[in-house]
């Protein structure tokens, strides 16, 4: 079974990488004029996705840097989140279920109903004003700061044992698998959410990773194949987002025991930073539409 669901995982990947590339080849001549830097922005694949491979959601800390960059305008924000990092998570991917034990059946359950929340999300995301996609981005930033801070300070327990999991656990989890696969469309990453379940239902920490990763490679193909066809997401980004897979291949195998502490207590201030950047700017936003 884990063989087919490695197959499977390398044919939907795939897939994303041929719409893509169709699409790439069609606006060819527009991917260059986008705002971002080439260099810097393949640079910063490579660190995000290197702090992504332990968990550090990728989504938040692109959130903090983007719009500040202004490489990308915050309508096409969410779409941008998901279509970056289908190729570095499947990496993560890979690399996690092949290497990590968790229940086949607890793999296979949150992985599909994840997949099935981010099929239906882009079709609301598009029709949805900028400045609500602010505040949803702003919710993301500072859920995420408090899952950090909560296993930090051991609010969120981190000690359970199993490996699999059974009834109501199960399809709890299912559903909230399904909940976070919808938010991944409105640029809420679901990796601290997913990592605060895993916890919470008992399971092994360290089966967050593949059931995180696994869920991730499904879901944010399958959102970003809609965001491309919706034509709401950064091509420039989504091309360099290849030179993430360094930093994935630099955690995963060569610093699998980095102490990420440190880097934890920076995330937060980044993530608060930009939060309150965020507010502050849709404040001002609506102050000059009422002026």
């Amino acid at each position: 079974m884990v063989k087919i669901l490695l197959a499977a995982i390398i044919l939907i990947n795939l897939l994303f990488i041929i719409v893509f590339v169709r699409d790439l080849l069609k606006h060819r001549d527009e991917v260059m004029s986008e705002p971002s830097s080439l260099l810097w922005t393949s640079l910063s694949q490579v660190v995000i996705y290197f702090l992504s491979t332990f968990g550090i959601s990728d989504f938040a800390i692109s959130t903090a840097l983007y719009p500040k960059a202004k490489w990308i305008s915050i309508k096409k924000l969410p779409g941008t989140l998901n279509t970056q990092c289908v190729i570095p998570v499947f990496v993560m991917s890979l690399a996690y279920i092949s290497t990590i034990n968790v229940g086949i059946k607890t793999l296979l359950v949150c992985i599909v109903c994840q997949v099935i929340g981010a099929y239906i999300g882009p079709y609301f995301v598009v029709k949805l004003p900028e400045h609500i996609i602010r505040y949803f981005v702003i919710a993301g930033l500072l859920v995420a700061t408090a899952l950090i801070l909560g296993g930090k300070f051991g609010w969120i327990p981190s000690n359970g044992t199993a490996t699999q999991l059974y009834g109501w656990k199960l399809w709890t989890t299912g559903l909230l698998m399904f909940i976070y696969g919808a938010l991944n469309n409105i640029g809420i990453g679901s990796y601290a959410l997913t990592m605060a379940t895993v916890y919470a239902m008992g399971l092994n920490p360290v089966a967050a990773f593949p059931i995180m990763m696994g869920g991730a490679t499904f879901s944010v193909s399958v959102g970003s194949m809609q965001f491309i066809k919706l034509n709401d997401y950064s091509r420039k980004i989504t091309l360099t987002s290849i030179f993430g897979i360094i930093g994935v291949l630099v955690a995963v195998y060569l610093v699998k025991s980095l102490n990420t502490s440190i880097i934890q207590w920076v995330v937060v201030v980044v993530l608060l930073y930009s939060a309150v950047s965020l507010w502050m700017g849709e404040r001002k936003s609506r102050n000059s539409e009422a002026a």
